[in-house]
């Protein structure tokens, strides 16, 4: 599925989430996901200094640079496509950063319902 025929949790078109760094799954600035994709990076959200460290501590440093992956490292601010495993985690504990609800592909919902994903919403 290409990001044109991808739809949002709101049942639009998928919009773009991220460039400035690009990322996605498929590293398209697009939080679309597939079947090679385990880890569901589908909710786009601007991440904050405290997800940051949370996801850190949890073994996932989004803020340290990966040049061989052409990856600069997050800083707060940035919009990223999460895993929403992650992003659930991090609701749980109070850290969950703010979701662009245009750009967060609809499979998250098989996980997290609409309701909790709007308490956070962004507006672009």
């Amino acid at each position: 599925m290409n990001e044109l025929q991808a739809r949002n949790v709101l049942g639009t078109p998928l919009q773009l989430c991220c460039a400035r760094p690009i990322g996605g799954f498929y590293r398209d600035g697009y939080c679309r996901t597939g079947h090679e994709d385990v880890g569901i990076h589908t909710v786009c959200a601007e991440v904050t200094a405290a997800f940051l460290e949370f996801s850190r501590r949890r073994g996932n440093d989004l803020t340290r640079p990966l040049p061989a992956a052409a990856f600069p490292g997050l800083v707060p601010g940035d919009r990223w496509c999460l895993c929403a495993g992650r992003w659930i985690e991090a609701e749980r504990a109070g850290l969950a950063p703010p979701v662009v609800l245009e750009a967060t592909h609809e499979e998250t919902l098989a996980m997290v319902d609409l309701a909790t994903l709007r308490r956070y919403a962004l507006t672009r």
